[in-house]
This record gives C-alpha cells, sequence and structure tokens, in this order.
C-alpha cells in the first residue's frame, strides 16, 4: 500500500503542482479574497456601498450558473488541458479590466460577468478532473494538495494587494494582480499539465467507458440532490463573512492594525484544512468528517455575532472559518469520484459547484446588504450558524461509497438503481 502510494505521487506530482497553481490564481479565489481589500478604494473613489460592491461576487454567481457545466462538457468533449490552460490566459486579461472601472456599477458588473466567463475553465472542476484520474489511494490528500492553492494565494493575497495597491494604486494593483495567472500558473501547466483519461476524445469507440454513472444516471440519484440542496447554505455561510471579514471584525471593536494581523489567517488556515482535511478523507468516512469540519465554522459565526470579540476570540473565529473553506472543494470532488464514479465526472461537478456557487455568490452581497442596513452583521451571522449545522448533518445520510468499473452501459444502468 505505501509503495503503492508512493508511486501515485511519483507519477502524479505534476499534474498536483500545475493543478494547485492553476486553482490558486484562478477564478475561485483570486477575485474572492480580494475585493474586501479593493472595496474601501472603489467606496471612496466613486461613492459605491459595500453592498454593491459585493454584488460583483453575485454576478459572477450568475455567470457559473451556465458556464460551470459548459466547462465540464467542454473539458469533457475537447480534454481538461485545454480548457484550463486557454482560459488561464483569458481571465488574466479579463481580471486586468477592473482597472478602467469609470464610476459606473454596470460597467463593474459587465467586467465581473466577463471574468466569470472567460475564467470558468480555471475552476476546480477542470483541474480535479486530471487529479482524480491519476490517484486513486490517495485522491482525497492529492485532491487536498492541488485545491490548497487557495489556501496558498488566500493567506498572501491580503498583503499583496496592500501592497499593490500602496505602491500603483488599486489600478494597478488590478493589473498587477491579473498578471499573476498568466505569468506563473500558465507556464506551468504548458509544461506539466495532462490527464489520464480512460475514455479520450477521438479515442477508439469500443473502448470502455470510464468507471461510474452517466449524467444522465445521476441525475436519478437521491445523493446527487442530497448533496446539491446541502451545498447551497454551506457556501451561503462559509463565504458570506470572509470577503466582509475586515469590516466584520471593525464593527466588532477589533482595532484596524489587529484586523490586518488577523485576515492572513483565513488563507494559512484554509491551507491547513486542504493537507489534514484530505489526509482524513483517505482514511476515515468523508461524510463524518464534513460534518465535524463544518459544524465548526458555524460555532465561529456564533463567535462573531455574539462575541467576546477579543483577539483569540477573533482569531479563533477566523481558524475555524478558513479550515472548513479549505476543505470544501475537496469534499465536493471526493463525494462526486466515490459516489458517482468519473464516467461524467466534469458534468456532475460542474452541475454540483452551480448549486455551491449560489450560495457562495450570493453570501457576500447579502452579508454586505445587512450591514448596510442595521450597521451589524449580527443576525446574518446567527443565521449562518444554523445553515451550516444543518447542512453539515445532511452529508450523514450518504452511507458507504459505491464501487464503479469499466462496464457496458446496460450494466450501469441496473448500478444507477442502487
Amino acid at each position: 500500500m505505501a509503495k503503492a502510494s508512493y508511486a501515485e505521487f511519483r507519477k502524479g506530482w505534476p499534474i498536483v503542482l500545475s493543478s494547485m497553481l492553476g486553482i490558486g490564481l484562478g477564478l475561485s479565489p483570486l477575485p474572492f479574497y480580494t475585493t474586501g481589500v479593493f472595496a474601501p478604494h472603489l467606496a471612496k473613489a466613486f461613492g459605491w456601498k459595500i453592498g454593491d460592491i459585493m454584488g460583483g461576487i453575485t454576478i459572477t454567481t450568475l455567470m457559473v450558473l451556465w458556464a460551470g457545466p459548459l466547462v465540464g462538457i467542454l473539458a469533457a468533449r475537447f480534454g481538461v488541458r485545454r480548457v484550463a490552460i486557454i482560459s488561464l490566459v483569458l481571465f488574466s486579461f479579463a481580471f486586468m479590466g477592473f482597472a478602467l472601472s469609470n464610476g459606473s456599477l454596470i460597467q463593474y458588473y459587465v467586467t465581473w460577468a466577463i471574468v466569470a466567463v472567460l475564467g470558468a475553465g480555471t475552476l476546480p472542476i477542470t483541474w480535479t478532473r486530471a487529479v482524480n484520474h491519476w490517484f486513486d489511494l490517495r485522491k482525497g490528500l492529492a485532491l487536498g494538495i492541488s485545491l490548497m492553492g487557495t489556501g496558498l494565494f488566500g493567506f498572501f493575497s491580503k498583503a499583496i494587494t496592500t501592497g499593490l495597491i500602496n505602491s500603483f494604486g488599486w489600478r494597478g494593483a488590478y493589473i498587477g494582480l491579473g498578471l499573476l495567472p498568466l505569468l506563473i500558473a500558465t507556464p506551468i501547466a504548458l509544461i506539466a499539465f495532462r490527464d489520464r483519461d480512460p475514455a479520450k476524445p477521438n479515442a477508439d469507440s469500443n473502448a470502455a467507458p470510464a468507471p461510474g454513472l452517466t449524467f444522465a444516471q445521476t441525475l436519478r440519484q437521491w445523493r446527487f440532490w442530497l448533496m446539491a440542496i446541502a451545498f447551497v447554505p454551506i457556501s451561503f455561510a462559509l463565504a458570506g463573512p470572509i470577503p466582509n471579514m475586515e469590516n466584520i471584525l471593525k464593527t466588532g471593536g477589533v482595532s484596524p492594525r489587529t484586523v490586518l494581523e488577523l485576515t492572513p489567517f483565513i488563507g494559512l488556515s484554509a491551507l491547513s484544512g486542504r493537507l489534514l482535511g484530505g489526509w482524513l478523507l483517505d482514511r476515515f468516512w468523508a461524510p463524518g468528517i464534513a460534518f465535524f469540519i463544518l459544524c465548526s465554522p458555524g460555532f465561529s459565526c456564533w463567535i462573531l455575532a455574539h462575541g467576546p470579540l477579543d483577539f483569540y476570540g477573533a482569531m479563533l473565529s477566523i481558524v475555524l472559518i478558513g479550515f472548513a473553506v479549505g476543505v470544501e472543494y475537496d469534499m465536493m470532488a471526493f463525494f462526486v469520484a466515490r459516489y458517482f464514479g468519473m464516467r461524467s465526472y466534469t458534468v456532475t461537478y460542474g452541475v454540483l459547484y452551480v448549486f455551491f456557487s449560489i450560495g457562495a455568490g450570493v453570501g457576500p452581497l447579502i452579508f454586505g446588504r445587512s450591514f448596510d442596513a442595521t450597521g451589524s452583521y449580527n443576525s446574518i451571522l446567527t443565521l449562518s450558524f444554523a445553515f451550516l449545522v444543518a447542512g453539515a448533518a445532511a452529508f450523514l445520510t450518504l452511507g458507504a461509497y459505491r464501487k464503479f468499473e469499466a462496464v457496458p452501459e446496460a450494466v450501469t444502468t441496473n448500478l444507477a438503481a442502487a
């Protein structure tokens, strides 16, 4: 077992490395972790409210609702390598478009829409397909390392963005951040990223399909719909506080200097979550792990809402939220592979990502609107506590993993009924 695990990483580490950089500098974390830093500067420059600025993340959600599944289809048709690399390049230039903002909210939201559509191929949908094909014994750990790119960038992003703004202004910072996927992730992906798909495009039509259910069969699975519904409140409660964290801490009485010291720990704890979470998923029943990890940030939301919000309380809250954020994508990818197989992985993951994005997209906006209306985040944080506990408990009903083999369609039809 140990030798086989080592062999997987010896052959698959380039895939993990390129996936980590592609995800970490892609659509999922780059706008999400930096919007809170840009928000005060955009508000000062154009007179926008916090809710208006966070609305850009909601626009991203609306675009991902159809772009996510489309990326899954394109990846299955043309290969994940081609889709991911092209999207990295287009996303890079699109993100720099924020530097052209002129005070029009319409233009700002259109830029978000373009960023989302062109950058959809940088989402974990593409990268995790290749990782799942390269790894089996240590699938969870490989996914955790690949997805820890979000944690790495989350840890450094706020400091990098602040430094760029101080040196070049907020417009220059958008350009500087936009260059990162173009100059770092894209060259590595060109050299190291490739898929190992048993059902490659243009392959022999008599070849056995990848093990698992077709997408039509997956849609008839109650487990699929349970996951889809549960991910909405979970993603809402995890995504809402993060872009608003600076403002949450300030309104809770934390000094601006302490806020700058604390917020980078979101990314650091997310990084820890990727590594430890992946290790746990390989060794224990994933829904049980998900329950404990996702309930923890529920208590963070309670602390942030009801205090006491001293340095240690704020630190604990940030660490628990960041740790859970570090595991959420890993769990989704792991669940898809273990309960539905790899046959329709990208499409299945893409549709589940849409449900996840619904919550993640409206969360920051509703958090911002709640603050604009009441001057406090207490009510929305308390609601998030309930969302996290209820969503995490739903995963406990998923049952044992499924076993799939590359078999004819008639046999997989029987499997789908199980």
